[in-house]
């Protein structure tokens, strides 16, 4: 009988386990590629087994194929019903329900609508999207969905610089049942919110000149000269008046307490010249100059509107940016808002000319202009001097620098070393030329203010009220 031919074994096929291991695997990687379907650590940590049992196949050749064929095998079939289990997008909708206006650093409430179709549970990471700028919490959510189901999810918005943001995408994980599996996705869930400066200090402004502590907030109460008040109406008395209003004869006639409410002379200007040029762009508690200028001018703003009198603006850099013709009434707060919440400071040189230029063609009438900036050299100085100087003939002119800190530091803590020194010295320099500059303006004819960027508010508050009370606009 002639002897049998012996079966090949796998080894003189030239298939090892590896071969055999990486041709199961290649559909599966096709497929997960093509749906863009990503493993997670999971399956990694399952895959690394049969890894680490391969280690003991040098002991024992004949057994590979229990590495190979069983664990292998297993675990490819298990990751292969696996995948089939992640849920398809088109099962998913979602809908964000957030306000347009925000304040600077406050939190904001927003909701997600997220809407299942689906016939099967599916796990989901649900990530709303976030631009620079915005912090959200919580940053993400982990949800268990039922079939056909919808879920709210609720997170808040807190801003970190104005502008108007753009919100284009809500961004999913869709994971297997058995977790060793995700595929990332995104829905289209567009939006804008505007982030406007924090008007807290307004209202805290309002309440405390209701009740006469104005002083709290450094605010100083300026006797006018002449007549103090103008008679505006009688109304009835309240708790928070002072008694010395009390018009005691027509209380006796109403038989009820009455006091006369005065208001102060009307049909004056403000407008005020914000730079957003280069001298602009250093940065304080992680705020700009420009930042601390916005909130300043718009308490400014509340304060003379409340006067009667008319508010404009002019934002400019190496061109005009946004002007606000001037105007009163509680619409023009909103105008200054809409006009000053997206104006950031830039890397360029201010052009002064244009800015003076523009004022003059837009505003012949007597106006008080408030120009906020920053000088650190004699170039700008003497085109603040040049065209402020000019503006004394039809306006009356106030100057606001702002000071930086890091300035005063370096001349007020000289260090040891000869940098230091060096540092120290050139500091105390620049600052004694920026105080000559400011009293050469001020023998012009010009009022200035050298403030540092957060305590500007009193001040400028204060000057505005000096200037009413002396009937010099």
């Amino acid at each position: 009988m002639p002897p049998q031919a012996a079966t090949p074994s796998w080894a003189e096929l030239g298939i090892s386990p590896w071969t055999l291991f990486f041709a199961l695997l290649l559909p599966l990687a096709l497929y997960v590629f093509a749906t863009r379907t990503f493993p997670t650590r999971r399956l990694a940590i399952c895959f690394s087994l049969p890894c680490l049992a391969s280690l003991l196949i040098p002991l024992a050749p004949s057994w590979w194929w229990i590495v190979a064929a069983s664990l292998n095998g297993i675990l490819f079939l298990v990751a292969l019903a696996d995948v089939f289990t992640v849920p398809a997008l088109a099962h998913f909708s979602i809908e964000r329900n957030l306000t347009r206006v925000a304040s600077l650093g406050s939190k904001h409430p927003s909701e997600l609508s997220l809407s299942y179709s689906g016939k099967r549970m599916a796990w989901v990471r649900v990530a709303d999207d976030v631009v620079p700028g915005l912090v959200l919490q919580p940053a993400e959510h982990l949800l268990f969905l039922k079939p056909r189901s919808r879920v709210f999810l609720s997170q808040h918005i807190q801003a970190q610089r104005r502008g108007s943001f753009s919100l284009e995408y809500t961004y999913l994980a869709l994971r297997s049942w058995g977790g060793l599996w995700q595929r990332l996705r995104r829905l289209p869930n567009p939006g804008t919110l505007h982030v406007y400066p924090n008007i807290r200090q307004i209202g805290e402004y309002a309440l405390l000149a209701r009740t006469n502590r104005l002083n709290l907030i450094g605010v100083r109460k300026t006797r006018r000269i002449g007549q103090e008040n103008n008679f505006e109406r009688l109304r009835d008395y309240q708790t928070d008046d002072n008694y010395k209003q009390i018009d005691w004869r027509s209380t006796a006639r109403r038989q009820k307490l009455t006091v006369k409410q005065f208001q102060a002379d009307q049909s004056q200007r403000v407008i005020f010249l914000l730079d957003c040029g280069r001298m602009m762009t250093n940065e304080h508690l992680g705020l700009s100059l420009v930042d601390y200028a916005l909130n300043s001018i718009l308490l400014l703003s509340y304060v003379a509107l409340s006067q009667g009198d008319s508010v404009g603006m002019i934002c400019f850099s190496d061109h005009i940016h946004k002007y606000v013709p001037p105007g009163g009434g509680k619409q023009q707060m909103n105008r200054l808002l809409h006009a000053g919440f997206d104006q950031f400071p830039r890397l360029v040189q201010s052009r002064f000319d244009e800015a003076f230029l523009y004022l003059s063609t837009h505003c012949r009438r007597r106006s008080l202009v408030v120009l906020v900036t920053n000088v650190i050299d004699q170039v700008n100085a003497e085109q603040i001097q040049d065209y402020m100087g000019n503006l004394s003939g039809c306006h009356l002119p106030l100057l606001v620098l702002l000071r930086d800190h890091s300035l005063f530091q370096f001349a007020d803590h000289p260090a040891s070393d000869p940098v230091g020194l060096y540092r120290s010295a050139a500091a105390s320099q620049l600052l004694v030329w920026r105080h000559r500059v400011i009293r050469q303006m001020q023998y012009a004819g010009s009022m200035a203010l050298d403030v540092f960027p957060e305590e500007m508010t009193s001040p400028l508050v204060n000057k505005y009220l000096e200037i009413k009370a002396r009937h010099i606009l």
